[in-house]
């Protein structure tokens, strides 16, 4: 008997065609130059969201709010300006507000329109001289010192001075404001 007939010779198995080294050695290095630009791609936003603020102090920016006429001696107006730095997409959302008081005839104070609780905006209710929270039942006095509810800070002080007969206030990015101790700034 043969031994093919019994089934002990064994076939034989002839290479395949396999991938030449030079092409393999293609794929890995396309395949790790990919995976590293993608890296790169994904890593510097996020390594610059860290280094800004080591980097950049965000700026103050001084804007216009109207003439001194238009702010009554003892009254609180609250005025909308453009956020200093705004995002080109942000619309709306790019402006910000202030509350000024006119406290003499060439005094005034600025308040800002956020809560230091979670940054819902203010408002002044005049019969109560208070700047009264929505949200959470936050009040402050006239002064911006915390008169009642959750909020952990008096509400920020902007800047303020006159130059040519017109009121500006000194503005910086919210989360700035929300965050910032209480500092008169620059008058």
């Amino acid at each position: 008997m043969s031994n093919v007939a019994n089934g002990c010779e064994r076939e034989r198995e002839t290479p395949k065609p396999s991938e030449s080294p030079t092409r393999r050695r293609a794929l890995e290095w396309l395949c790790v130059t990919l995976g590293g630009v993608g890296a790169l791609l994904l890593g510097v936003p996020v390594v610059g969201f860290f280094l800004r603020p080591l980097i950049r102090r965000d700026a103050d920016v001084w804007r216009d709010v109207g003439p001194m006429d238009a702010f009554p001696a003892g009254a609180t107006v609250k005025v909308t300006f453009l956020n200093p730095d705004p995002l080109p997409w942000a619309g709306l959302a790019a402006r910000t507000a202030a509350w000024v008081r006119r406290t003499s005839s060439d005094d005034f104070v600025a308040f800002g329109a956020y809560c230091t609780h979670v940054g819902c905006p203010v408002r002044w209710d005049t019969g109560a001289a208070l700047f009264l929270c929505p949200c959470h039942g936050g009040a402050f006095s006239g002064d911006g010192t915390v008169a009642a509810g959750p909020p952990p800070r008096p509400l920020p002080m902007h800047g303020i001075r006159v130059r040519g007969g017109r009121v500006e206030v000194r503005t910086r990015a919210i989360q700035a404001a929300l965050g910032a101790r209480r500092s008169r700034g620059d008058e």
